[in-house]
């Protein structure tokens, strides 16, 4: 059994080796402390009173307090092109990939241990030609030529008193509970990236689609302008001041494409192919949907659903366990060692009567001196627990300040999202007035042409306000964990079957090309 106790680990280096040997032997107890989970926080709100506020606008968020995010969280934006992305991206990502190889390395580095609890049996067969003197007996006798052969089978067993080995298979199964998180986390980040990043296109696409339209009506105002200098109407400097316009209007465009392009890229990446395999869909922002309804859970919940808190979690349990472990190690250590079998002269009288031999034994080591060798690898563990109980708090404060900042951002841009509606719209009011009045011939194409620049720039700014909106709502899904608790299927039993897909296509190919060579 443990020892359930509330004493800090750094207090196990006060009591004397030889006093806690004779507790532990009584006791049976495992040496070291016993993991306590953190305590988990008692906030009700990620954010202040200051920060309460209510979603505005025509397309509201309203945020649903308490209920689970759905492990397909990224369906809630109603594109099928960035469900098929995503799921493209889970099962060929190779960074999803080595995260859960690492998974199966601890769990097989786990497995191992459990060996710790078992005996080791081994058998043994040895035969040796060997000759020996008569003047080792004493006296002046002809040597003596002969073979012996062995058969036997030795069982040792080391007695865990003092829960070392079961410490360590603590720490090792804590370990394991790290990779696992990491894969999680892994597998969250990776899904908001790809989210993110078809966000980010379809904001690009919109951007340089209202840039470009914005040069063509600078073009024509520059056009009718060199009319106007043409005839006398305007001075040079206001042309070169609409060329300069111009010009700097061009500049912006090709930073845009660039951008476009390297969005692509990603996308390509992620999913694990080449840059030069584009995904088939292009995201426009027309074709996503926002959230009306956002899940977000408890403050109480989110030590349990992320990740990264879980992960830091399992390190300090495997730092505790590692504890008593080096606590073990300086305890006597106490182990069984038996051997049966059977030695002859000739093969055939191997298992005869009379050729059986056997041995028990019963040993007991503590070391005397090592110079504090083991008592500073204790001191360094218990160091260790300190810098993972640090990490821990450390974890959770990010976490907490993560969830808080994507409430209080998509707070922020619902406002500003209704201040570009409501000029966006002005905007393009003030074109169709305009436009009235230039077919009644009340105003200059050039004045028109500014209304038409002033509603095009009014548009760009909207749809970098829409898509901070759709950014932002991600990045709360993964702040709060990404939902991939509610996830039914396995990772590792995903990348199993696209392994297995993967062998059945290349060996399908194989034989394709061995036939087509034939």
């Amino acid at each position: 059994m443990t020892q359930r106790t509330t004493m800090r680990p750094k207090h196990f280096m006060r009591t004397s080796p030889i006093l806690l040997a004779g507790t532990i032997v009584l006791t049976g107890c495992a040496v070291g402390p016993d993991f306590t989970p953190p305590a988990k926080p008692t906030e009700t709100a990620f954010t202040g009173p200051e920060d309460a506020g209510q979603d505005a606008g025509p397309i509201a968020q309203k945020m649903i307090t308490g209920k689970t995010i759905p492990a397909a969280w990224w369906e809630l934006f109603e594109s099928k092109p960035l469900n098929d992305l995503i799921s493209k991206t889970v099962k060929h990502n190779p960074d999803l990939a080595a995260a859960e190889a690492s998974l199966r390395v601890a769990e097989e580095n786990e497995n191992a241990t459990d060996s710790l609890l078992m005996p080791s049996v081994s058998g043994i067969f040895s035969t040796n030609r060997q000759k020996t003197s008569g003047s080792s007996f004493g006296g002046s006798f002809p040597g003596q030529l002969y073979t012996l052969h062995n058969a036997s089978v030795s069982v040792s067993y080391a007695l865990d008193i003092f829960g070392a080995s079961r410490r360590t298979i603590e720490a090792r199964e804590a370990q394991t509970e790290v990779q696992r998180d990491q894969m999680e986390a892994a597998y969250v980040s990776l899904t908001a990236n790809v989210a993110t990043t078809a966000i980010h296109e379809a904001s690009l696409r919109a951007q340089i689609a209202a840039t470009e339209r914005l040069i063509t009506a600078q073009t024509e105002q520059v056009a009718a302008m060199r009319t106007q200098l043409a005839a006398g109407a305007i001075a040079r400097p206001v042309l070169l001041t609409a060329e300069q316009t111009l010009a700097q209007m061009r500049a912006t465009l090709p930073p845009l494409q660039q951008q476009l392009s390297a969005a692509r890229h990603a996308l390509s990446t992620l999913s694990g192919t080449l840059p030069n395999h584009a995904p088939a869909a292009h995201f426009e922002l027309a074709n996503l949907k926002l959230p009306h309804e956002v899940p977000v859970s408890l403050p109480a919940e989110l030590t349990e659903q992320r990740p990264d808190i879980r992960a830091a979690e399992a390190n300090l349990h495997a730092a505790s366990a590692e504890i008593g472990v080096k606590l073990a190690e300086r305890l006597p250590q106490i182990s069984l060692s038996a051997d049966i079998g059977s030695v002859a002269n000739n093969m055939g009288r191997l298992f005869s009567p009379g050729s059986g031999i056997w041995s028990a034994g019963f040993s007991a080591s503590q070391l005397i001196f090592d110079g504090g060798d083991l008592e500073h690898e204790q001191r360094a563990a218990e160091a260790s627990f300190d810098v993972a109980a640090a990490q821990y708090r450390s974890t959770v404060l990010a976490a907490f300040q993560n969830v808080a900042d994507s409430l209080h951002a998509l707070q922020n841009d619902a406002q500003t999202l209704v201040n570009q509606q409501q000029s966006a719209q002005a905007a393009a009011d003030s074109q169709r007035i305009t436009k009235v009045q230039l077919d009644a011939g009340a105003i200059s194409k050039i004045a028109y042409l500014d209304t038409v620049k002033n509603n095009e720039t009014a548009q760009l700014s909207l749809v970098q306000a829409e898509a901070q909106r759709y950014a932002d709502t991600v990045a709360l899904f993964q702040a709060l964990g990404g939902g991939w608790w509610n996830r039914t299927d396995d990772i590792a039993k995903l990348y199993e079957q696209t392994r297995q897909e993967m062998t059945s296509n290349a060996d399908a190919h194989d034989a394709t090309d061995t036939n087509t060579a034939h």
